[in-house]
């Protein structure tokens, strides 16, 4: 259950590459204990959004503030010391090394290693494909186990908030519901969860709120259930 307060709010965010503006002044906010899910097309600037809030991207103008303190201008590896983990689109595992060396790799900022040992039998309660798998080349798992790594090593860093980007992206039903199915999960542990995801239907079954973007825009923002039942929404991401 989310709290009054934001966890992380961005206002005004804009984003350039190069002389191209990719974010055009766009405000959100996710609270405290939500799945909040941003659907739109490709090109709508969706992992820009995500790559801004991890750091990896830096704003022209606007902020981001995540726990009462401005993050626009922080270093990527300080923004996932303060509490943010992203699981990126495409999975990008290290494919010449082990499932093993994966996860030791995404707890790298943590110091703490009774905390390491609880998250990684976590991790392995989640996903016992990934146990069975450690000492196997992350490039030899199968697109699905590559996701379950690939959220694994994001919750190796113990996040307040897990950016998941793409999830279900190339993946059997089956294992999409899986995947979602462990979004929950790790929502339910106590993580906030901020969801870029194609499949409209299956993300807004497990999110409280959506907001839907367009060519750089926030174009509506409503609670999941609304958004579900939205004549637009059906139309446009439902196959309404």
């Amino acid at each position: 259950m989310s709290s009054l307060a934001p966890h992380i709010e961005i206002k005004d965010l804009v984003v350039k590459y190069g002389k191209v503006e990719a974010l055009h002044g766009v405000n959100l906010h996710v609270n405290k204990g939500e799945i909040v899910t941003i659907l739109g097309a490709n090109g709508a600037g969706k992992t820009t959004l995500l790559s801004s809030i991890s750091g990896l991207v830096k704003s022209s103008s606007g902020s981001i503030v995540f726990d009462g303190k401005p993050i626009q201008s922080v270093e990527s590896n300080e923004i996932v010391k303060r509490g943010i983990t992203q699981s990126p689109e495409g999975r990008r595992v290290f494919g010449t090394l082990t499932v093993w060396e994966n996860l030791l790799l995404g707890g790298y900022t943590n110091d703490d290693k009774h905390k390491e040992k609880d998250i990684l039998e976590w991790v392995f309660n989640l996903f016992p494909r990934l146990k069975e798998r450690l000492k196997q080349l992350a490039g030899t798992l199968s697109g699905g186990e590559q996701q379950m790594l690939a959220i694994g090593r994001a919750l190796m860093g113990d996040p307040k908030l897990l950016l998941l980007d793409e999830p279900s992206l190339g993946l059997a039903p089956l294992v999409v519901r899986q995947i979602l199915a462990a979004a929950k999960e790790i929502n339910q542990r106590g993580v906030t969860v901020l969801l870029v995801e194609q499949n409209a239907m299956a993300a807004l079954k497990i999110a409280d709120r959506g907001y839907v973007m367009e060519v750089g825009h926030i174009v509506m923002a409503d609670d999941a259930q609304a958004l579900l039942s939205n004549p637009e929404i059906q139309k446009a991401y439902l196959g309404g």
